[in-house]
């Protein structure tokens, strides 16, 4: 007899999430040396982690006989201290897609559902798959999420609603005054989530964080991912206020952050210089990759993020000759945009061969 006699029924027909393709496994693949290989996928920053970060990490590893802080307190605090707010209105995670999961645990029971845009992470549809949910996918023109729509798609089985902002895949950003004018709308039963991985690299963030003071059930998620360059040891944190954070604290795992990076994000949290860094050859990198997609005569989606969204024509064979060719890039066929790729800001070198690749491949 088959186990799925006695798995839950949701998960027989969910497809795992499948991220973007390691150095490791293209070099493996393809005979090539993985020091020539750049990767352009997963939206890393290219400059690396702090290098105070690296210095934490590497003095907190002579200590790893020791159960790390369950609470993660000390990262905690300046979280707190640097956003005005309480110990108790932040929540780690390892990343914020362990937060999105929390969230799932909190909320959702077979038969509910979640609201995202059409366009959206991928994670938030296969979350509430876990926990028996649907998902409402609401129509995104210019790619852009339509908070009004999200708002009038509410049932009263409706239990979160998804908004990432900037958006992973397309880059776009909605405006406060569209926020502003969702929330007056949104009704007190649904939990809406802020997924705001890529905030740091805008000029001016819309102010989602007064909605945690004013009480309102509202998660802010944000990452270390990003910005800090710190993927590989897996640190997000998520906002709200006390109650609901409580809530949250009840469905996490003890000891869910390794010390390791607990160190790493709390002197990350702490080197601006390097943040500003990080945010300058983003902003330069990404004017260079839109002003050669236009002189391409390539259509893409101007970005917020540190990532573009080009339209290339047969994504996924681009994605590979590109490959080939030692660079990797997003194929976006499971987004719903088999047309697209979605290529990461590198250091200037990298987004130079890049594009020079890829005017190859396209015979530009």
């Amino acid at each position: 007899m088959s186990i799925w006699n006695y798995a839950n029924p949701q998960l027989k027909d969910l497809v795992a999430y499948e991220p973007g393709k390691p150095i490791e496994d293209v070099a493996r693949e393809l005979g090539l040396k993985p020091e020539e290989i750049i990767k352009m996928a997963s939206n890393e920053n290219p400059l690396g982690p702090s290098p105070k970060a690296i210095a934490a990490m590497e003095a907190a590893v002579k200590e790893v006989n020791i159960y790390p802080d369950g609470a993660s307190y000390r990262l905690r605090q300046a979280l707190a201290e640097k956003f005005g707010l309480e110990m108790s209105n932040i929540i780690i995670g390892c990343g914020s897609n362990e937060i999105i999961e929390f969230i799932g645990h909190a909320f959702l029971q077979p038969g509910d559902n979640i609201i995202t845009a059409k366009h959206a992470f991928l994670v938030y549809k296969l979350m509430a798959k876990v926990f028996g949910a649907e998902t409402i996918e609401v129509d995104d023109p210019g790619y852009v999420h339509d908070l009004d729509a999200m708002a009038a798609a509410v049932t009263p089985r409706t239990k979160e609603i998804f908004i990432a902002n900037p958006n992973n895949p397309t880059g776009t950003l909605v405006s406060q005054e569209a926020i502003d004018r969702f929330m007056d709308k949104v009704p007190a039963h649904v939990t809406v989530v802020f997924d705001e991985a890529y905030y740091e690299f805008l000029d001016n963030p819309p102010n989602t964080l007064k909605y945690v003071r004013e009480g309102r059930n509202v998660v802010v998620l944000r990452t270390f991912s990003k910005i800090q360059g710190l993927a590989g040891v897996r640190v997000g944190y998520g906002i709200g206020n006390k109650e609901l954070i409580d809530v949250l604290q009840r469905t996490r795992q003890p000891f869910n952050i390794n010390a390791i990076a607990q160190a790493g994000a709390l002197a990350g949290l702490l080197d601006q210089d390097h943040q500003d860094k990080t945010k300058a050859i983003t902003d330069e990198g990404r004017a260079y990759l839109q002003a050669q997609f236009a002189a391409m005569g390539l259509d893409f989606i101007p970005s917020y993020a540190n990532f573009v969204l080009v339209k290339v024509g047969d994504g996924n064979a681009v994605f590979k000759a590109m490959m080939e060719r030692g660079i990797i890039l997003r194929a976006m066929a499971a987004y719903k945009l088999p047309e697209w790729v979605r290529i990461s800001i590198g250091t200037m070198p990298q987004n130079e061969k890049c594009i020079a690749e890829l005017k190859k491949v396209l015979g530009k």
